[in-house]
Parts: C-alpha cells; sequence; structure tokens
C-alpha cells in the first residue's frame, strides 16, 4: 500500500498529539544536517500551544566544527537549544543534567502493592465493554484514583476483599483517528498500559482470533515479562458445537509457539460470560510471578532431569555440565544456571529447561527468565 507525504505528516501530528498529552517534558530532536523543514515548524507551533516544557536538542552535531550549522535553528525564534551527538555521545551528559534538574522527587512515595491489570488489544475488541461490565457488576465498589504516571484515571475493583487496579486504556477511543493509522495509535496506548501494569489481559476478538497486531501486543508483554492471558471475547456470537473452544485454542496455541504457556478464556463481556474467572486467572497468574522455589528444592527436582537429558556437547567435544541452579529476581522469575561452559547452552536446550520448570513448577502465564553463568 502506498501512503501519501500528507497521511505521513497527519500520522506525526497524531503521534506528537499523543506524545504531548503524555509527559510532563518533553525533547524535540531536529537533525543539523538536515535542516529546517515544515514538519518541524508545525511541531513546534503544537509544542507552544501545549504549554508544557520542552527542550529543542538538535542531534547529530558530530564535532565542534559543526556547531555553527546548528545556529540555524535560532530561525525558530527558540531561545535556546542544545547541540548533541546521540552516535557520538557528545553532549548528552550535559543535557541530561540540564534536563532532570526540576524533575519531582520521589522519596517519600508509598509502593502501591495492589495487583494492576490492564485490558489491551485491537479497536473494537471490547475492552471498554469489559472493563465497564467488571465495574458495574454489583459485587464491585468502584472508585476513581489520579494515575500515578499519566493524566488519565484509573478504577478500582474491589473483589472479594481485594483492591485491584484496572489500568484506564479508554482515552484511545477519544482521540481522532487517521484511518490507515488507527492500530499503530492503537499500539502506542497498549504498550504504555503494559508497562504499567502486573497482568496484561490481551483480548481477542473471537470472530477473527489472534491476528498480527495481538502478536505484537503479546511480544511486548513478555519483553516486559508482565503476566499474561488471552481473553476471546464476543463468544455470545460464535455458533459452537461440541469442539469449538478446542478447535479455536489448538489454532492459538499454534500461532502462539514458545508462548502456549499463556492461558486462553472465553468470555463476553457482553453477557458478563466468564469475566470474573478471567480476574481470577489474573490472580493466580500474579502468585506465579511471585513464586519463589528455594534452592534446594529446584536442585533437586531439575538436576535429575538434566542427567537425564544432558546438553549436547560442544563442537570441539567439550562436555557442558549445569551443576546447580537458583531463582533471583524479585519482579518475576528468573532461574540461574551455573555450568562450565554458559555460552554454549544451545538455544533448543534452554527450551527444554524452561519447559521443565514449566513441567515442574507450574509458571501459567508467567514469562520466565534464564541466565547461564560460568561455574
Amino acid at each position: 500500500m502506498l501512503y501519501s507525504s500528507n497521511l505521513f505528516e497527519t500520522a506525526i501530528r497524531e503521534q506528537v498529539d499523543i506524545g504531548i498529552e503524555e509527559a510532563y517534558s518533553i525533547i524535540f530532536v531536529v537533525d543539523v544536517q538536515s535542516g529546517i523543514n515544515p514538519m518541524d515548524v508545525e511541531i513546534l507551533k503544537m509544542l507552544r500551544n501545549s504549554g508544557k516544557t520542552f527542550f529543542l536538542v538538535v542531534n547529530k552535531v558530530d564535532k565542534q566544527s559543526q556547531e555553527i550549522t546548528a545556529t540555524e535553528f535560532y530561525q525558530l525564534g527558540i531561545d535556546k537549544y542544545y547541540d548533541v551527538s546521540a552516535t557520538m555521545g557528545r553532549n548528552i551528559g550535559d543535557f541530561l543534567d540540564i534536563l532532570t534538574e526540576n524533575f519531582p522527587k520521589n522519596e517519600d512515595e508509598e509502593i502501591d502493592d495492589r495487583l494492576k491489570i490492564s485490558i489491551v488489544g485491537r479497536p473494537n475488541v471490547g475492552k471498554s465493554s469489559l472493563s465497564n461490565a467488571l465495574l458495574g457488576y454489583d459485587r464491585s465498589i468502584v472508585t476513581d484514583i489520579p494515575g500515578t504516571t499519566r493524566d488519565s484515571i484509573d478504577s478500582i475493583l474491589k473483589y472479594y476483599g481485594k483492591e485491584i487496579i484496572l489500568i484506564d486504556t479508554a482515552g484511545l477511543r477519544k482521540k481522532k483517528k487517521v484511518k490507515e493509522n488507527i492500530e499503530y495509535f492503537s499500539n502506542i496506548r497498549s504498550l504504555k498500559a503494559i508497562g504499567e501494569c502486573d497482568v496484561a489481559v490481551i483480548m481477542l476478538d473471537a470472530q477473527f482470533g489472534l491476528e498480527k497486531q495481538d502478536q505484537t501486543i503479546l511480544d511486548e508483554a513478555i519483553r516486559w515479562r508482565k503476566g499474561i492471558v488471552l481473553a476471546v471475547n464476543k463468544w455470545d456470537l460464535v455458533e459452537k458445537e461440541t469442539n469449538t473452544a478446542k478447535e479455536m485454542s489448538a489454532q492459538i496455541n499454534k500461532s502462539l509457539g514458545s508462548a502456549a504457556y499463556v492461558p486462553i478464556i472465553y468470555i463476553s463481556a457482553l453477557t458478563k460470560q466468564r469475566i470474573f474467572k478471567l480476574i481470577d486467572i489474573c490472580l493466580e497468574i500474579e502468585e506465579g510471578r511471585k513464586k519463589k522455589i528455594s534452592t534446594n528444592v529446584l536442585n533437586e527436582t531439575l538436576l535429575p532431569e538434566i542427567y537425564k537429558t544432558p546438553p549436547p556437547s560442544t563442537k570441539t567435544g567439550k562436555e557442558v555440565k549445569i551443576k546447580y541452579i537458583i531463582q533471583v529476581g524479585s519482579n518475576y522469575p528468573v532461574f540461574v544456571f551455573f555450568t562450565n561452559y554458559p555460552k554454549y547452552v544451545p538455544s533448543n536446550y534452554v527450551k527444554f529447561l524452561e519447559n521443565t520448570i514449566r513441567k515442574k513448577f507450574g509458571f501459567h502465564g508467567v514469562p520466565i527468565t534464564l541466565s547461564f553463568k560460568e561455574k
């Protein structure tokens, strides 16, 4: 598909709009080699109209002799700019000192240990309907609290005595959209919500299953090591036979590949079918993220499996031996394997170890990290 320059400019404005809305302070980066272009002028107008603090950074000033070229940007009517080279690291430290000198101090900020759930997914998949269904149920007590890292409002779901924070992503539907870029801006919101949550509920449309954008969101949740559950919504609209759910799960798991540990639940936000079972699963997943396996239990359980199926030898014939295992990490499970040749543990054997850990200890819906150190 071909895109016009006007479409790209509109998309850039849309991205700037989102960035301005969600930021406390803004870095506006321009290119000394390209000089001033019309889009720079447009973005500068948007920044000025926002009333927020921003810093004009002239990038690619790799050496002192290029500083004179950067003075062109005074034509934008700014009082101060910062010439840097991101590649060379030139003036980056000095700029960071200036950027952070007025950042608010957070020494007295209390740790919030309530479960934070973000409901993410493609546009029109039913995210808002699910939030409303959860918060409108008579077992729930709903209040509003100001977001700690953004201007939007999160909601509190009181569920059997537990307070659960539902991270608000409904702001997406209030944004003006560029038709060809709606998926892109949906992802911006979703990725931000994933970064702030403990468990990500990735909603799928039962009529379409797991699509490319869903996979992008899933990959990001795995990268952040968040708890994950796939909620297939609009299940009430699907004509069902005996094995309909089983067949769809098999199809989704095939697409998930190495992420087949992610649980799948079939829900209807409209009829409230299984929506609180979904919350139960999220609570179980968060317990898994916090689960600690003692060193003794780890080694007594895993080493016999490793001895039965040892790592393959190196190309030079050296035998790779795993001596012992420990679990580290406070926010998500990290397992450290001590071995004589950590660089020679192949990826397929790493996957075998991960599968063995999951088989023995669970971690359903929980991405885990395996690290190898020399011993």
